[in-house]
């Protein structure tokens, strides 16, 4: 009877040591505060894309494995060989990785229809504390698919105005509120013999597609009707390609069709550009002085409104997701749950990563990693635009270069009408076989 007695009080004197242990644990990482050691021992494996947020989140890991007991073998790749190596391992039922980043608009799609993606649905609303609610809207539509969640918004963007405020203010110039202002101004401010141009924005056919996107939507088109047929041959749509493509053709720089980001990006970090459109996931490369040129004289202003109004793009552009076949689902759950917390996205945008949290972007702190003028304008378009910057398909590549060939014909002043009409029905062709 003694020796049971004992028994149970060494039980009950661990049990304590572990709680004091783990209150002190958590006291010690106060950004891994509520976070279980129900799973402590478990190891996870993660991939992750060779980007800022990795980074940042890189350095609190520590943190987490601490609280929590479970280890993190983190491998990280660059975008196209991040995917390949997700669909080789996810294709032949390899559950080393019990989570990973995921492009939602790229391949989301695939992933969640080969049941490669697993259905989070009820870890992220079944958890009220955590919070499913609290992400923006846009945001939490681009990871839903057939009304399951498969995904967690990590990183989101949108496209917004870059302007050389020196420039505008020599010219007595505010920055452009609609889309004729925006061609007004950049035929104004165009100097083909000095080698300066209005605007600069992407050319080339598929790369073009996402940032004309919110150009389509501003003038009321998009990509598919209701029904999922072809939207390509709507006014709407004609009146946006013909628009993008005068105004890049007439107020751009030379070999603007050859023009993905990057090289867009450097005409106007070189100073050879009053405005650019992109991104807002960019800001950092412009206002860098080892990087820009213009470094101090960047300005960040909302998308223009079109005649349907600012309709930009409000995307996620990376996700967290849960492999379908781990054998430590829960635990990656807490991982999950931990990198998409309040207090983790806060830390993470107080280091200059937009995070998609409602609550984050409401508190000063969310903004203190941001230029003033630039928070101002994420602000305002996190608050509005489509949550998709392509068209929602399994066979995302193949779709951008059919949507995408008629902005390069726009470009080079060739038939938009019969590109467009001829783009139409490939597309038409292309969402019979789909299966999107």
């Amino acid at each position: 009877m003694k020796r049971t007695w004992l028994v149970l009080l060494i039980v009950a004197l661990m049990g304590s040591l572990i709680g004091l242990v783990s209150v002190q644990a958590q006291e010690e990482n106060p950004l891994a505060v509520g976070v279980s050691d129900e799973y402590a021992g478990t190891e996870l494996r993660l991939i992750f894309a060779n980007h800022p947020w990795n980074n940042s989140i890189q350095r609190l890991l520590p943190q987490f494995e601490a609280v929590s007991g479970i280890t993190l073998r983190v491998e990280s790749y660059f975008e196209d060989q991040l995917s390949q190596r997700l669909q080789v391992g996810l294709t032949s039922g390899n559950t080393q990785a019990d989570a990973f980043m995921f492009r939602p608009l790229q391949e989301g799609r695939l992933f969640a229809d080969n049941g490669w993606l697993g259905d989070i649905t009820s870890f992220a609303t079944g958890d009220l504390e955590w919070n499913w609610a609290d992400f923006q809207a846009a945001a939490a539509n681009t990871v839903t698919f057939d009304e399951a969640v498969f995904g967690v918004p990590v990183v989101t963007e949108r496209e917004m105005l870059y302007y050389r405020k020196d420039i505008f203010e020599e010219n007595g110039l505010q920055p452009p509120a609609t889309l004729e202002e925006l061609q007004a101004i950049a035929a104004q401010l165009t100097n083909t013999s000095e080698e300066f141009y209005g605007v600069v924005i992407r050319g080339r056919r598929s790369p073009a597609v996402t940032q004309f996107s919110s150009f389509l939507y501003s003038f009321g088109g998009t990509w598919q009707n209701e029904d999922g047929t072809s939207a390509l041959d709507s006014p709407e749509a004609l009146a946006a390609y013909q628009y993008y493509g005068d105004l890049l053709r007439n107020y751009g720089p030379p070999g603007i069709t050859n023009m993905s980001w990057p090289e867009a990006l450097a005409v106007f970090q070189q100073g050879k550009a009053a405005m650019w459109l992109d991104a807002d996931v960019f800001y950092a490369n412009v206002i860098d002085p080892n990087q820009s040129v213009v470094a101090d004289n960047v300005g960040f202003a909302p998308f223009p409104a079109g005649p349907a109004g600012a309709n930009q793009y409000n995307v996620t552009s990376w996700a967290l997701g849960m492999n379908a076949e781990s054998e430590n689902q829960e635990a990656a759950w807490e991982f999950i749950k931990w990198a998409t917390s309040p207090a983790v996205v806060l830390e993470l945008q107080k280091r200059g990563t937009p995070g998609a949290r409602i609550s984050v972007w409401e508190l000063p702190e969310g903004l203190s990693g941001f230029p003033e003028d630039y928070a101002a304008v994420v602000q305002l378009q996190s608050q509005r635009g489509v949550g998709f910057d392509r068209p929602r398909v399994i066979r995302v590549g193949e779709a951008r270069d059919i949507v995408g060939t008629p902005i390069v014909t726009s470009i080079e002043g060739g038939d938009v009408a019969a590109a467009l009409a001829e783009a139409h029905e490939q597309f038409n062709t292309f969402l019979g076989s789909d299966g999107g």
